[in-house]
């Protein structure tokens, strides 16, 4: 969520830092700061907004100093203004903070009642207060972080930056992630590797509990008792890659647009050159000795999770139950010994994914993380890791990341299936001959692109939006009317067709546009009869169907978006490109942030 760096330079650290920050844009974000040492002196500029705001400030009122450390808000304690905006400046100290200090009110009334005073309506100024205050009784920088960390309850990734200190930063974790980059003579401190791609390639990650001594010379990584620990760093390839939009007006359609070659990609690390499905070490064993798999995440993921319940039942008779990840830890799980946990995240660093997945180690669960990034936390924590090879995505609302998660937990479906006796050699050899073709049928979609657009056009006249589906298609309905409405701010609600009658058919009025996606399939006559009460009532159908689909409701006087006739094992990716689409070209009309929704974040790494 919010964005930290830090520099330990041999010449101005003002521009290091501010273009390490523009990496750290995708995250969202509401305000940013940088905080530098000049003359040994503690200075800094903050502004709200984008960072073209800080980037004005710092033109008209420039800072100087070899050291200092930057940060990206996403407010949660306090409003997104100036005020609250980080570093965070307290009698000598400064810091930036990642995560939430959950004891913060506790602490800050102590704090109070010895005097001190306060700035900011932030949980993360107590740390900066109680870091000085030990500074004041006499304790070295390192000695007094090491003093105050116990105290702290929650998440945190943390950097200090001490006066009179030209050769010092120090970073701290605690469930927000948090690494170290090394230079030759300068060294850097980041939320990520994206962060610190523009400074180096060799990057280090904290572990819980860490703390990061940083100067030009060395990083040296201790516990909160001194204690020296050993954490291994690595050349992170690819880290400095320029991510671009190329000839697209905005990330979230260039990530769109890149699906059928990143799917391709990621299929192919699983597909066998015989045509079978080609998994890590031990997880056709973990498979194949299971009675059920827990499938865990967050949003997007989550529905990416809910479609592959459908697969691992139809196609391995493997029971799965699906939990949002906020809520996995928080009920009673009857957890079998051994069997499977599936977490699937886009930056592998989603706070309640991560807290689950600790979780469902603690119970004796083998767990296998389906990640974008393989340097994250969730993949270092995890027994096994299959990576999606979607690329970096940029844009807030996931695209590319959503498809390539599905195409892996497709994989694992068949996979179990095989393992378990449910498929036949022969019918695996034909499935996997079918997610061949996902691409080609993906690509085949993005056709679509100019109907979609005049149908946008009325979308982005709305004021709300209902998606129904049944099968895989309902999980893509939430997911159609979750696209929508993070990128248009449209209120969308995405049902189970056979649902509408129970409830939500009293919102149909003339004109609502209700977006039904129906491919011919086993369900296709159901949910047509549930497309006819919409009508009835005056509802505006938009119909994402197939050729054949198309044919059999030419009459019904909808606007169609006809894909070609696929299987429909396949069909879910195919259908998935038209609703980004959709949700793209709605907020593109509407003159909406698509790429940084407003209150929204990338990576949400606190609970």
């Amino acid at each position: 969520m919010c964005g930290i760096v830090g520099v330990v330079g041999r010449g101005p650290a003002s521009a290091l830092l501010l273009d390490a920050l523009k990496r750290l844009e995708y995250r969202g974000y509401d305000s940013a700061g940088i905080a530098t040492l000049e003359d040994g002196s503690l200075t800094r500029r903050r502004a709200v907004g984008k960072l073209v705001n800080l980037k004005s400030r710092l033109d008209s009122e420039p800072l100087a100093g070899r050291i200092g450390i930057g940060h990206t808000r996403w407010a949660t304690h306090g409003r997104p203004d100036e005020t609250n905006a980080h570093p965070h400046m307290v009698d000598g100290v400064a810091i930036v903070h990642n995560g939430i200090i959950e004891n913060h009110r506790e602490l800050r009334n102590d704090l109070k009642a010895a005097g001190a005073h306060f700035a900011t309506e932030t949980d993360s100024e107590v740390v900066a207060h109680l870091v000085s205050r030990e500074r004041k009784n006499g304790y070295e920088p390192v000695a007094a972080v090491r003093k105050v960390l116990p105290r702290l309850s929650g998440t945190f990734a943390l950097a200090f930056l001490f006066e009179g200190h030209d050769n010092l930063l120090i970073g701290a974790r605690k469930g927000s992630p948090l690494a170290v980059g090394y230079g030759c003579g300068e060294m850097f401190l980041g939320s990520d590797a994206m962060a610190l791609a523009p400074l180096t390639d060799i990057v280090a990650y904290l572990e819980d509990g860490d703390l990061a001594v940083v100067t030009r010379e060395q990083i040296e990584f201790i516990d909160v008792n001194g204690a020296r620990l050993r954490r291994t760093s690595a050349k992170i390839a690819g880290a400095a890659v320029i991510v671009h939009k190329g000839e697209h007006r905005h990330f979230m359609a260039k990530e769109i647009h890149e699906q059928p070659k990143v799917v391709g990609q990621t299929l192919a690390q699983y597909i066998a050159p015989d045509g079978t499905i080609r998994l890590p070490a031990g997880v056709d064993a973990d498979l194949r000795t299971v009675d059920r798999v827990s499938i865990v995440a967050c949003g997007t993921s989550f529905y990416a999770g809910l479609i592959a319940k459908y697969w691992f039942e139809r196609y391995a008779k493997l029971p799965v139950e699906i939990d949002i990840a906020s809520e996995f830890r928080y009920r009673d799980v009857p957890f079998g010994a051994g069997n499977l946990a599936i977490f699937v995240s886009q930056s592998g660093e989603t706070a309640d994914t991560l807290a689950s997945l600790e979780f469902a180690k603690t119970h004796g669960q083998r767990v296998l993380a389906v990640v974008n990034v393989q340097t994250s936390t969730m993949a270092r924590s995890s027994h096994i890791v299959m990576p999606t090879l979607a690329g970096p995505e940029i844009g807030v609302a996931s695209t590319k990341a959503f498809t390539c998660q599905l195409a892996i937990l497709l994989c694992i479906a068949i996979a179990a299936g095989r393992s378990r006796g449910v498929l036949s050699a022969e019918e695996e050899r034909s499935l996997v001959r079918t997610l061949a073709e996902i691409p080609d049928y993906m690509a085949r979609a993005l056709e679509l692109e100019p109907k979609v657009h005049e149908l946008a056009r009325e979308i982005a006249r709305a004021r709300d939006a209902l998606f129904i589906g049944r099968g895989t298609n309902y999980p893509l309905a939430l997911e159609g009317a979750l696209k929508l409405k993070e990128v248009t701010y449209i209120h969308a609600e995405g049902y189970a067709a056979g649902e509408l009658k129970h409830g939500p058919i009293a919102l149909i009025d003339k004109g609502l546009p209700v977006i039904v996606i129906a491919p011919y399939d086993a369900t296709f006559e159901k949910t047509m009869s549930n497309m006819q009460e919409v009508i009835a009532r005056g509802g505006r159908i938009i119909l994402l169907t197939d050729e054949r689909g198309a044919s059999l409701a030419a009459s019904s006087g909808c606007s169609v978006l006809a894909l070609p006739d696929m299987p429909p094992i396949v069909a879910p990716l195919a259908l998935a490109v038209p609703l980004q689409l959709l949700a793209y070209h709605s907020a593109a009309i509407m003159g909406t942030d698509v790429d940084q929704p407003r209150n929204l974040a990338k990576s949400v790494t606190v609970e």
